[in-house]
């Protein structure tokens, strides 16, 4: 018999829900097989069989929560019937509950001091699971509470039932519809990767002092070079050259010029960062994501545009890895694409700021004296005001808009 279980998530994820399973018990699978998809708050995920033979019982159903590591089935070897081991997992599973039940039993540990401060750690931890670390048992000096005391209390809760509607009710509670229009509604639990954008959104507005700032580029020099090369790039490349390539390294130039928007806040600490992990926004069917590609820096146009399209081509399919979405230090969203004229980006947290891309429009433009017709997009930077000041961020956009209507300025790094 073959157990299956959670596998390691990536940083920071501890649970899962599950999707659905693809077999029945007792039903055959091969090496390798898609046995059951997990949905976590970054990607959608499938486990294969660990090995040939038949599924026993299914210990998680469709729609609970599971913490990594946990039992989801069984395989038996061979063709065997599942009723036997069906009748022997409860004990299996009963055993580890009730040791878990008597663990609590030492004493208490130590209060912490109420002035006591929390490691850097701890209180990452704390944000990113919603867990108080003031709750937590510390099990450190003077009671203190660890790095190691938060990741087994985070394990706790993944591994605690979770009510179907909790979520749900924890977002809102809605009066009932009059019988004639909920008739005609439709009720669909959401996804834990729809939970999520929806929490850390609002978590973003309720924290961050989030301002937004507008400038407008003209794009005529980047469209005139791209309709120029692009038929020689994509048959030296291999990929499409867009104008995500030409925005991230304005974008870099930027970030290298005013530092302050590579920040993040850490307690009562900025951080600054000297690597540009520039995240994409991606939307896709399931709601959306940001994989990030890294080291832009040191990547030329045609490196980031082959990233960009690889990325955003298996978002779409749910083949991401959840580390290609961690990391990033700044965000780059385009609601151009759908038609967007202007808009208020929301920050991707912790990072400090976001840069909305928007519609190409013609519109009249005075040029040297004489209106001309001009190719222009509208340019949205989100900023926290606690990290960023208004001067910096301001700064920051105009060079964006400096090095896309001179992109000689990208090639010699001016």
């Amino acid at each position: 018999m073959t157990e299956i279980r959670v596998p390691t998530l990536g940083e920071s994820v501890t649970e899962a829900t599950i999707g659905r399973w693809f077999k029945k018990a007792g039903e055959a699978v091969a090496v390798d097989e898609p046995l059951v998809e997990l949905e976590t708050d970054k990607v959608t995920i499938e486990v294969p069989a660990p090995v040939a033979g038949t599924l026993g019982e299914i210990i998680a159903n469709d729609g609970e929560t599971v913490a990594v590591g946990a039992l989801l089935g069984q395989i038996n070897d061979g063709a065997a019937p599942a009723a036997k081991p069906a009748a022997a997992a409860p004990a299996k599973v009963a055993a580890p509950a009730a040791a878990a039940s008597a663990a609590p039993a030492p004493a208490a540990p130590k209060a912490p001091p109420a002035d006591a401060p929390l490691a850097p750690s701890v209180r990452k931890l704390s944000a990113e699971s919603g867990i108080d670390a003031s709750t937590v048992p510390g099990s450190g000096k003077d009671g203190r509470v660890t790095k190691g005391d938060m990741l087994a209390a985070i394990e706790k809760a993944a591994s605690a039932p979770t009510p179907v509607n909790q979520p749900a009710a924890a977002v809102q509670v809605r009066a009932p519809s009059p019988a004639d229009d909920a008739a005609r509604e439709e009720r669909v639990k959401m996804t834990r990767l729809r939970q999520t954008i929806a929490r850390r959104l609002k978590d973003v507005q309720n924290t961050a002092a989030m301002l937004t700032t507008f400038n407008e580029v003209d794009m005529t020099e980047v469209m005139k070079l791209r309709a120029l090369y692009k038929d020689t790039f994509e048959k030296k490349h291999g990929s499409k050259l867009g104008f995500m390539g030409f925005f991230t390294k304005a974008v870099v130039q930027g970030l290298k010029d005013i530092p302050a928007v590579n920040a993040e806040i850490d307690g009562s600490d900025l951080i600054y960062k000297n690597y540009y992990h520039i995240g994409v926004a991606v939307g896709t069917d399931r709601g959306l994501v940001v994989p990030v590609v890294r080291d832009c820096d040191h990547k030329s146009i045609a490196e980031i545009e082959k990233s960009i399209a690889d990325y955003g081509r298996r978002a779409r399919d749910g083949q991401l890895k959840i580390d290609e979405m961690q990391g990033g230090t700044f965000t780059i969203t385009n609601g151009g694409i759908y038609g967007s004229l202007m808009s208020t980006p929301i920050l991707n947290a912790p990072q400090s700021g976001i840069l909305g891309m928007h519609k190409i429009q013609e519109r009249p433009m005075v040029v040297g004296g004489k209106i001309e017709v001009r190719p222009m997009m509208y340019l949205a930077l989100s900023y926290d005001h606690r990290v960023i000041d208004g001067k910096e961020a301001v700064t920051f956009l105009v060079r964006v808009k400096e090095s896309l209507e001179d992109p000689a300025r990208l090639v010699l790094d001016l």
